[in-house]
């Protein structure tokens, strides 16, 4: 991919495989909403009828945002009258599939939209690392397994999917670069869309203190199979050369380092930040059922849902190309199969992240 590639946002090609997948990233889903729910229980609410605004960054097709806006929306009604009313303003990139995510809020049954008839959905599509939502708009955001996708890919990797496996030093700074800019940015724009006293709550892919990213026997899998499709010539070397996962985590000083030295970035501090390993619940279902084939189908279609698409868009022919649905099907059984047959946990570093924009000092 060239320098200046912007990067392609998992869409889901079956919605069911999204959503069964998407359960995966649940993990640490339940320590978010306590978080969440605390945000909530302590953010000063307008008075009626200003609306009180909740913010979802980086919607996708809305399964990750649903419990934690349920729990929200019902702090926040122990706290307010039952007719003052909610939105919810749902954020991602122009190209994601918003009609799949509206399907979602009416037909789920954890949709808060069953238990509050006084909350209203509303859809941004744009980039949460520029300023979405008027100025002093949001009382409440939320933001999970979004913003460890970079804007745009800085260089190709010339040796691995990840630039957390690559040997080369030059490729590596750029990513870091990149990473740094974009969580500037995407805080940036967050302080300037929440109200004073609002909060945001962040969770995404970290790094351990050891600086490990994880996920190695998963994208071992997906190595090895990429380069046995292309010695099946179903892809081309180029092609192979071209596909990466423009994905990073951040380690605690990563995330601190825009508010250094006084703990304050455009109005906004860290009220809470942890970096742990969160759990592999595929891992732990095996260790009862002990089938590893169910284990190895249950992780190649989390990463057919969430990282596919990306690999595809390198393709000659892009995600148009005709050998994409081939693609995709050989790439997630050839997955499936590596993982099968070597069953281990895979390691998930992860962070959560609350931020308060407190009052300007003079």
């Amino acid at each position: 991919m060239p320098e200046s590639s912007i990067v392609v946002r998992p869409e889901p090609m079956e919605s069911e495989s999204y959503t069964a997948s998407s359960r995966l990233q649940a993990a640490g889903l339940r320590e978010a909403i306590a978080l969440f729910e605390q945000a909530a229980a302590e953010v000063p609410l307008p008075a009626p009828p200003q609306p009180i605004v909740l913010a979802d960054y980086g919607a996708a097709t809305g399964h990750n945002s649903l419990l934690p806006i349920c729990s929200a929306v019902r702090t926040i009604r122990g706290r307010t009258r039952l007719d003052h009313s909610v939105l919810v303003a749902h954020t991602d990139v122009p190209d994601n599939d918003f009609s799949e995510l509206f399907r979602t809020l009416t037909a789920d049954p954890d949709s808060y939209l069953h238990e509050d008839s006084n909350t209203f959905p509303t859809a941004v599509g744009r980039s949460f690392y520029e300023q979405i939502l008027p100025t002093s708009s949001v009382h409440l955001g939320w933001s999970s397994w979004a913003v460890q996708w970079l804007r745009r890919v800085p260089a190709p990797i010339p040796d691995h999917l990840h630039i957390e496996y690559s040997a080369s030093d030059d490729v590596r700074a750029a990513y870091t670069k990149q990473a740094a800019n974009d969580w500037l940015a995407f805080i940036a724009c967050r302080g300037r869309e929440l109200r004073r006293g609002g909060r945001l709550m962040v969770m995404t892919m970290g790094v351990d203190d050891t600086g490990e990213f994880g996920y190695r026997p998963l994208l071992k899998a997906l190595m090895d199979t990429l380069n046995e499709l292309a010695g099946q010539q179903l892809l081309s070397p180029e092609e192979v050369h071209r596909m990466c996962i423009p994905i990073v985590g951040r380690s605690k000083s990563d995330f601190l380092a825009p508010f250094a030295p006084k703990g304050r970035f455009e109005q906004l501090e860290i009220e809470h930040l942890e970096v742990f390993d969160a759990e592999d619940r595929f891992y732990s279902q095996f260790q009862i059922h002990k089938d590893a084939a169910v284990f190895g189908q249950q992780w190649a279609a989390f990463l057919r849902a969430s990282v596919f698409r990306t690999l595809a868009s390198a393709l000659e022919g892009g995600l148009a190309d005709p050998r994409s649905a081939d693609f995709f099907d050989r790439l997630e059984t050839g997955v499936a199969q590596r993982v099968a047959a070597a069953p281990e946990q895979v390691q998930i570093p992860m962070a959560h992240l609350v931020l308060v924009k407190r009052p300007k000092v003079h």
